[in-house]
């Protein structure tokens, strides 16, 4: 139903969904990247529904305030790549570059997010293809086409053909997280479940994933804060 924004002090943008299947107006932030969704029953007007986000406006800040604010990425935004801090800086030539603790970003101000994003998804594409090609051969097998995506529920998956999907924000978490989850998707391979024999594949080719498991189970969710386009 379109975007919304509510005004205070700070502003919160809300996105409208209407459901047949809701009973009520609902509010919802969600736990990945601090999204407002307003969901409204069939046959409730938009005015009523943002009559009730404004009722719940302090609610809404701080659900929002205590997981941590969207960061919209540009010049001197600092982000994390393969577990690090760096900050973006302008860069020359045609190609993002990390010198030290910097991320050197050509082009106009504008353009700093996009091009860093697809910084990010190639340095992604590059690390998971080989992570992923060093646990099928250790079990001896080979996947098929591997896509990286923007997922917000799951960082990847394997299909029943062997093709292997990937959340490309996995480059910003510890290489240690990655590989885990790599040696996740791989294991499938051999076992299309979450049996013990599944995880018995895991620790075969990976070793141990607890601290990996718990990275992401804690600090996952703030890879999504960061917005890269509008």
């Amino acid at each position: 139903m379109g975007q919304h924004i509510l005004p205070g002090n700070p502003p919160v943008e809300i996105t409208l969904r209407r459901s047949a299947r809701a009973r009520r107006i609902s509010l919802r932030v969600s736990g990945l990247d601090g999204r407002v969704t307003l969901t409204l029953p069939s046959g409730t007007s938009e005015r009523e529904a943002l009559a009730f986000a404004r009722e719940k406006a302090d609610w809404l800040r701080g659900h929002i305030g205590a997981q941590g604010a969207v960061q919209h990425v540009g010049l001197g935004t600092v982000v994390p790549f393969q577990g690090a801090e760096v900050t973006v800086a302008p860069g020359t030539g045609r190609r993002v570059q990390l010198s030290g603790d910097t991320l050197l970003v050509p082009g106009p101000p504008e353009a700093i997010g996009a091009r860093l994003e697809g910084f990010f998804k190639h340095s992604a594409r590059d690390s998971l293809a080989a992570a992923s090609d060093h646990y099928a051969g250790l079990l001896g097998l080979s996947y098929g086409r591997l896509t990286l995506r923007d997922t917000r529920s799951r960082w990847g998956s394997c299909s029943s053909s062997g093709g292997l999907m990937y959340s490309w924000r996995l480059i910003l978490a510890p290489p240690a997280v990655l590989n885990y989850v790599a040696a996740h998707e791989v294991a499938h391979l051999e076992q299309m479940n979450h049996s013990q024999a599944f995880w018995d594949v895991v620790h075969r080719i990976h070793g141990d994933h607890t601290a990996s498991r718990r990275w992401l189970r804690e600090h996952g969710g703030a890879l999504h804060r960061f917005r890269f386009g509008d």
